[in-house]
């Protein structure tokens, strides 16, 4: 199977949270087939819910469709380097590998800050690929807040 990435839709999913007022986070998981199940934006907001990152709307929506809390097989899509919260998430769901753009010195909970991945508790450390599109969402996270400043 060829490899294809799918970050040019996460970032249609970030800049669209972005025109919601969402901080511009978008997200795709990808079966083992490499068919999208379900990709997001930011809805915290919109929500009024603290969890509702990208990341975890397309878990819960790979799981609710394929019926299980696992998630294996699957690769993760990410505009922006998960939190801490979200790489716990995609560590219980087992994905496979995860892709992800932009750093987040931050809040970043995968190459930055706590590091969940790497940590002893950690049941499950997908494979890492960052700086996927990295430059794009950084400028759009960029744009984002300095236009609210």
């Amino acid at each position: 199977m060829t490899f294809r990435s799918h970050m040019s839709t996460a970032l249609e999913e970030a800049r669209a949270a972005a025109l919601r007022g969402e901080v511009p986070v978008g997200a795709v998981l990808v079966d083992a087939a490499g068919q999208i199940l379900a990709q997001a934006g930011n809805r915290t907001r919109e929500l009024h819910d603290p969890t509702a990152h990208a990341e975890m709307l397309v878990i819960r929506e790979g799981c609710r469709l394929l019926g299980s809390e696992r998630l294996t097989g699957c690769d993760l899509y990410v505009t922006l380097e998960p939190c801490p919260m979200c790489a716990q998430a995609i560590s219980a769901a087992r994905i496979a590998r995860l892709y992800y753009g932009a750093a987040d010195p931050k809040s970043g909970g995968v190459a930055q800050g706590p590091r969940i991945f790497s940590h002893p508790q950690c049941h499950h450390a997908p494979e890492v690929y960052d700086g996927i599109g990295g430059e794009e969402a950084a400028a759009l996270l960029r744009t984002f807040f300095a236009d609210r400043r």
